[in-house]
C-alpha cells in the first residue's frame, strides 16, 4: 500500500514546491518508488498551442529527476495567479473533489510513496461558489499527515504557531517543521527555530537553505514521515 505525506506552508511563496522538489529528489536517490500531487495550481503559463503548463509539477519533476507524467500531477490547472477559488471563477473549471481524489488514487496505485503539496496556506479556499471545498477538505479526503514548510525569517514564529494550533484544533496530524530561507549562524533564525518547537511542540525536520540541491536529512527519517494511505483516518 502507498505512503504518503502532505506538505502544507505557512502562507503563499514560502517555498513548498521547491521543498517539495528536493524531498521527491531524495526519495528517488533512495532507490524509493515516488511521486508527487497536488490538487490546483494557479499562476501557471500556457503553450504556444494556448494549453496551460503546469508550473509546480515540472519543477519538481526536473528537481527530482522522476518520469511521472507532469499530466498526472495535477488536476486542475489554472492561469491567474490568485486562490483557485477565485481563478476558477474567472476562467471556469472548479476544483471538483471527485477528480482531485480519483487522481490521487492513481498516484498511489503506481508508486509507493506520493508527496502531496498545498496550494497557498491551509486556509486556502479550492472552490467557493455553489460549492465550497477547502484545502483542509483535501488533506482530509487524503488521510495523510503533514509536514508544515515555513520561511525561517522575521514573523514566521507567529506564522508557525497559527497554523500548527488551527491545524490541532482541525486535527489535522502535524509531523514536523522544514523551515525554507535558512541561514546557518543567524542568531534571530537560530531563535525562530528554538521558539516554533517550543510553542508547537512539533519538530523541526530539516533546514532549507537557498541554492540547495539537496535535502539536508537522512533518507530513512525522511521515509518515515510517510504514513500508509488511509492509514490517518482514525485520527481525523
Amino acid at each position: 500500500m502507498s505512503k504518503t505525506l502532505f506538505l502544507v506552508g505557512t502562507g503563499t511563496d514560502i517555498g513548498k514546491t521547491y521543498v517539495a522538489g528536493l524531498i521527491v529528489k531524495k526519495l528517488h536517490e533512495s532507490g524509493a518508488s515516488c511521486g508527487y500531487y497536488k490538487a490546483a495550481m494557479s499562476g501557471n503559463a500556457r503553450r504556444a498551442d494556448g494549453s496551460l503548463i503546469p508550473g509546480d509539477a515540472c519543477a519538481v519533476k526536473e528537481m527530482s529527476g522522476i518520469d511521472q507524467p507532469s499530466e498526472r500531477m495535477c488536476p486542475f490547472v489554472y492561469e491567474r495567479a490568485v486562490s483557485p477559488h477565485l481563478a476558477s471563477r474567472i476562467e471556469g473549471n472548479p476544483v471538483r473533489l471527485e477528480t482531485v481524489l480519483e487522481g490521487f488514487h492513481r498516484a498511489c496505485e503506481a508508486y509507493e510513496y506520493v508527496t502531496l503539496e498545498g496550494s497557498g496556506g491551509i486556509l486556502c479556499p479550492l472552490r467557493y461558489d455553489e460549492k465550497e471545498l477547502w484545502l483542509e477538505d483535501v488533506i482530509g479526503a487524503c488521510r495523510a499527515p503533514c509536514l508544515l514548510v515555513a520561511d525561517a525569517g522575521l514573523g514566521t514564529i507567529n506564522a508557525v504557531g497559527l497554523t500548527a494550533f488551527y491545524m490541532k484544533e482541525r486535527g489535522i496530524p502535524l509531523k514536523g517543521i522544514i523551515f525554507n530561507h535558512y541561514r546557518p549562524g543567524d542568531v534571530m533564525q537560530e531563535d525562530n527555530l528554538v521558539m516554533c518547537e517550543r510553542l508547537t511542540g512539533i519538530p523541526v525536520v530539516a533546514r532549507v537553505q537557498d541554492g540547495d540541491t539537496e535535502l539536508d536529512m537522512p533518507a530513512d527519517a525522511l521515509l518515515a514521515l510517510y504514513e500508509e494511505e488511509g492509514k490517518m483516518r482514525s485520527i481525523l
